[in-house]
């Protein structure tokens, strides 16, 4: 009774945290809003707009109301599911946001499962071997990866890797050929290909995809590869490993059973900012594979000033931060029960 009594506790005020965090989030991106340069009015009328036209849309858009009422009324929009319409597409903010945003969390995903697969076991074999050969190559291999633009790295890969050797595709989601076969059920090409049985499709998109997300995944495995490196060090410092081993458990016992084991929750979290930084950071390498993605949706909207689109990408951008941390939190119970 006492343990249920205590999970209620901890769940309502995981749910309070949550909402105030949304609370704060959504003062936050109207603040932005209201200190960005860009003169909303003037996006929507042009700049050879008169002046009557322009006050007519600067109180329709109720700019001249007190700062408070702005703001609950963007927060009753909000809560209505109303995020406006965008001045680029003339479409719903929103609409424009669900049909970009498929593009790239197929991109961030392959991304961060290259990151995870290549980095995690790096780390572990960095801080194993600390201080000789293979810690050094490691060190560099990852400072490379967290030191180079990515947009350079793109642009240099596209050359080598696309146009020189033709092992990959090039820009776009795939061949200009396949565009418009395959109906947009889900957003994500990779599984609308398979459903429509258009296999040419579906490994058209795969071609185009390995470049990005594999430059991507370099990228954040170097990360992951230096933060799994300072966990594991700490762990085989401990004394606990020194008793393992006098137990007679092998060094591959000690290394993967008990020191990774203690380090799992740590690393779920690196993964989890990882990818969330992939799903919002990747306007670089959208912009030079011309990926028609959230990233690159966000740009075009912020050089014309549609603010619209742009409070409500930061908006998303917030939520799925929060939504990663509450992952996190869940699997935190899984690996480690003492967190119940």
């Amino acid at each position: 009774m006492q343990n249920a009594q205590l999970r209620l506790k901890s769940a309502s005020s995981q749910a309070t945290t949550i909402l105030i965090t949304l609370l704060g989030l959504l003062v936050l991106t109207f603040v932005i809003g209201r200190m960005m340069p860009a003169d909303p009015v003037r996006a929507i009328v042009g700049e050879d707009a008169t002046r009557e036209t322009y006050e007519m849309v600067y109180h329709q858009l109720g700019l001249d109301r007190p700062i408070w009422e702005q703001f609950l009324r963007y927060l009753g929009d909000v809560l209505t599911g109303d995020f406006g319409t965008s001045i680029r597409t003339g479409q719903p903010v929103m609409q424009d946001i669900l049909r970009a945003l498929p593009a790239t969390i197929e991109l961030a995903t392959f991304a961060i499962i290259i990151g995870a697969g290549l980095g995690i076991p790096l780390g572990v074999m960095a801080a194993v071997n600390k201080d000789r050969w293979q810690d050094h190559i490691i060190r560099v291999f990852s400072l490379f990866g967290h030191s180079m633009p990515i947009f350079w790295t793109g642009m240099i890969a596209l050359i080598v890797f696309y146009a020189h050797l033709g092992w990959v595709g090039g820009s776009g989601r795939m061949e200009q050929f396949y565009i418009g076969l395959v109906d947009e059920r889900t957003g994500f090409l990779l599984i609308d290909s398979l459903l429509a049985g258009e296999t040419d499709v579906f490994w058209s998109a795969v071609n185009h995809l390995i470049l990005p997300a594999s430059l991507l995944g370099y990228s954040s495995s170097a990360y992951i590869t230096r933060m799994t490196r300072s966990f594991m060090l700490d762990q085989l410092g401990q004394e606990y490993m020194t008793t393992a081993r006098v137990k007679g458990l092998s060094r591959r016992q000690t290394i993967w059973l008990h020191a990774f084991g203690n380090i799992r929750v740590q690393l779920v979290t690196i993964v989890a900012l990882a990818y969330g930084s992939l799903l919002e950071g990747a306007v670089l390498i959208e912009t030079v594979f011309a990926w028609p993605g959230f990233g690159q949706y966000l740009t075009s909207n912020l050089i014309i000033g549609d603010m619209n689109a742009v409070m409500t990408c930061v908006l998303i951008v917030g939520v799925i931060f929060i939504l990663l941390n509450l992952i996190s939190d869940l699997l935190y119970r899984t690996f480690d029960p003492r967190t119940k």
